[in-house]
């Protein structure tokens, strides 16, 4: 099989590293993959090292539901504009698909609308990776139906995503699940160079910053470890963390002049406690240099990639959320309200709970690591992707 797939995120995020690890992991008897990026990246050279066609196609046009009716409202007028400036790649991809391609895999599901414009216009079979849990709006019920009639079949990273677009869309029968591929290092990377090298008990943390990653809770965290009378472990935090939006008390006035999550750390007293990498091509050479992995996040989804791609380097997860397929209570890591319940005081307890009982994290390490083999392994996934992909094929050839 021929496939062609859009990725519009370059390697910046959480499902680029995810469609990367696949297709590094296809059987090359079986497919002959190629990747358009909406963003020039690092993911790109890695797929070149991989072996894997790669190009670089800025106007791509992609758009998803947002929470709120005003922002709706504004990303469909930003799209209206993408959608015409992209005339021209628009036609090629119409001409390209229908010259060299068997399947459209789109690794995202902000394509929807791309990929219902290009439906009519080609023969291939189409299969759309949905990798985000989408607010409940008349603007999302629509992008849930029109994504289910788009598309051959929808591939979703958990049966979570995929119950959300069934309650959407009203539908009962939403396509497959096909967890995120994790590879588990078989030798260890070099720790990221800006990491100190004094052996505190380190923290990491690999989000950009936004209100719903609640990256920010970082700060209460510390401030409870500070409380408790521990001024001995660091925070590594990877990511863009300009903070951004309508934000509540101080990070709001913090944001209004233009500042980061690093300025706030500085407001509240706590900036000696943390290192601020901004974004990080190569996630795993912090996870390396760091004891556990803490996201929390103000959502109710503890299996980002960066918890993954934790786990499989044998970290124990502090995440967010009740869903224990990844983050299993006491096995893995812990879970903590990601609501208004959400409390610092019991983050911090588990924290040093976890630095002083190395031999707990050793058996935490060796479970996520086995775990994370089980569930994500990469070959056993890319199968599973390659599986789906011939079903789709078949569906548009009988």
């Amino acid at each position: 099989m021929r496939v062609l797939c859009l990725d519009i995120e370059g390697g910046y995020g959480g499902s680029s590293r995810s469609l990367y690890y696949l297709l590094k992991n296809l059987d090359p008897t079986r497919v002959v993959p190629e990747v358009w990026c909406r963003q020039n990246g690092p993911i790109v050279s890695m797929y070149k090292d991989s072996g894997i066609r790669v190009q670089v196609e800025p106007a791509l046009p992609k758009v998803s539901s947002l929470p709120r009716l005003s922002r709706n409202v504004w990303a469909i007028i930003k799209y209206s504009i993408m959608f015409t400036k992209s005339y021209r790649l628009r036609q090629r991809l119409v001409e390209v698909i229908n010259d060299r391609f068997d399947v459209v895999h789109f690794n995202h599901e902000a394509l929807y609308l791309l990929a219902a414009w290009l439906r009519p216009r080609v023969t291939a079979a189409f299969v759309m990776h949905n990798r985000t849990l989408i607010t409940d709006t008349c603007f999302a019920r629509y992008q849930a139906r029109l994504l289910l009639s788009t598309n051959d079949v929808n591939v979703f990273i958990t049966e979570r995503e995929r119950n959300n677009i069934r309650r959407l869309a009203n539908c009962k029968t939403a396509g497959v699940v096909i967890n995120n591929a994790v590879d588990v290092p078989y030798k260890l990377p070099i720790p990221h160079p800006a990491l100190p090298t004094d052996n505190l008990f380190t923290i990491a943390c690999l989000s950009n910053y936004s209100w719903k990653r609640g990256v920010d809770r970082l700060i209460d965290v510390a401030l409870a470890l500070r409380s408790l009378g521990r001024n001995d472990i660091r925070f590594v935090v990877g990511g863009n963390h300009q903070l951004s939006g309508s934000l509540p008390g101080l990070l709001g006035e913090i944001a209004e002049q233009q500042g980061s999550l690093a300025d706030y750390a500085a407001a509240r007293g706590v900036s000696d406690c943390f290192v601020f990498l901004g974004h990080v091509s190569n996630p795993e050479r912090v996870l390396v240099a760091s004891h556990v992995l803490l996201k929390p996040s103000r959502e109710d989804n503890p299996w980002g990639r960066d918890i993954l791609e934790a786990l499989a380097m044998g970290l124990p997860v502090l995440a967010c959320g009740t869903y224990e397929r990844f983050v299993q209570p006491g096995v893995t890591g812990y879970l903590y309200p990601h609501d208004n319940n959400f409390d610092p005081a019991a983050v911090a307890t588990d924290i040093i709970g976890l630095a002083e009982n190395a031999m707990k994290r050793l058996r935490m390490a060796k479970n996520a690591t086995h775990h994370i083999s089980k569930l994500c392994d990469g070959i056993s996934r890319a199968n599973d992707l390659v599986a789906t992909w011939e079903s789709a094929l078949n569906e548009t050839e009988s």
